[in-house]
C-alpha cells in the first residue's frame, strides 16, 4: 500500500498568475490525468467549490466534479462518494473547519477520504480544508502571539498526518499565540503554521516540503515545559524549551526525526 501525498495549504492561495501551489496539486495528482473531486463542504455555499472546478479543468484535468456534502445523509449518498472513489486528487475548500468536521466526521465520506489517500491518492485542502488534514484540529481561537490559557479550542481531525496540528493563514492573522498554546497542552504534538498563498507538501508521511511565497513556522514541543496546567482562565502561559523553525520554499522538514533535511 502506498499513502499518496497530502497538501495542507494556508489559503489565499494564487488562482490568477502562475497558481504554483494548485498546480503543483494537479500534477502530483496525475497531471491531465488527474480526476479531481472538489469538496466545499467547510463553505455554507455550494458554488464554493465551482472556482476550483474551473480552475483545474483549465489546466487540464481530465475531470473535476464538485462533491457537495451539506449534511450528514449527504456524506453516505453513494452518487456522491462515488466521486471519492474515482477522484486520483481530492481537494478540500476553506470555511469553517467545524462544518467539516461536524458534517464529515464518522461518516463514509471521511472513511473514503482516509482510504483513498491510503491507497494512493492525493488529499490536499486550504484554509480550514487544511487544518482537518491532521490528527488534531484547530477548530477556532483568537489571534496574538502570547499564547493564553483557553485561546484556542482543538478537536479531532482526519488523521492523515498523525501527532501533528496545522494552522492556516498564519503569520497573516498572528497565530503564533494559539500554536504555542495547543502544542503547550502536549508537546508530543508538532505544530505547523502555514502562511497565506503557501503550502507544506507531506509524501510518505515523512517529508515535509514547503512550496509558495510565504514560510512555514514549525514548533517542536519535545523539550518545551510550560506551566498552562497552573494558568487559570485566560492567563498568560510561560513557555520555555520550545523549538521553532521558519521554513521557505524548497526547504524540507523530516517529520519523524524532526529536524530541518535543507
Amino acid at each position: 500500500m502506498r499513502v499518496g501525498p497530502i497538501m495542507a495549504i494556508g489559503g489565499a492561495e494564487d488562482k490568477l498568475d502562475d497558481k504554483v501551489i494548485l498546480s503543483t496539486f494537479l500534477q502530483i495528482s496525475g497531471g491531465s490525468q488527474a480526476r479531481i473531486a472538489i469538496v466545499p463542504t467547510a463553505s455554507s455555499i455550494e458554488a464554493a467549490g465551482e472556482r476550483y472546478k474551473a480552475i483545474f479543468l483549465g489546466m487540464g484535468a481530465d475531470s473535476a466534479e464538485v462533491t457537495f456534502f451539506g449534511n450528514r445523509s449527504d456524506a453516505q449518498r453513494p452518487s456522491l462518494l462515488a466521486a471519492l472513489e474515482r477522484a486520483t486528487g481530492i481537494f478540500l475548500t476553506g470555511g469553517n473547519q467545524l462544518r467539516l468536521s461536524s458534517i464529515l466526521g464518522g461518516t463514509p465520506a471521511a472513511e473514503i477520504i482516509r482510504r483513498r489517500n491510503n491507497e494512493g491518492a492525493t488529499v490536499g485542502g486550504t484554509s480550514a480544508g487544511a487544518s482537518i488534514l491532521s490528527s488534531h484540529m484547530v477548530a477556532y481561537g483568537a489571534s496574538g502571539n502570547a499564547p493564553k490559557q483557553r485561546m484556542a479550542q482543538m478537536v479531532a481531525g482526519f488523521g492523515l498526518v498523525p501527532d501533528v496540528i496545522i494552522d492556516q493563514h498564519f503569520r497573516q492573522r498572528d497565530r503564533i499565540g494559539r500554536l504555542l498554546t495547543l502544542v503547550a497542552s502536549n508537546p508530543r504534538l508538532l505544530g505547523v503554521g502555514v502562511d497565506e498563498d503557501t503550502a507544506v507538501l507531506i509524501e510518505g508521511l515523512d517529508v515535509m516540503e514547503v512550496i509558495g511565497r510565504h514560510s512555514v513556522t514549525v514548533v517542536d514541543g519535545r523539550g518545551m515545559e510550560s506551566n498552562i496546567h497552573q494558568v487559570k482562565r485566560y492567563g498568560e502561559i510561560s513557555v520555555t524549551g520550545a523549538t521553532l523553525h521558519m521554513l521557505t520554499a524548497g526547504r524540507r522538514f523530516d517529520l519523524q526525526n524532526r529536524k530541518v533535511l535543507d
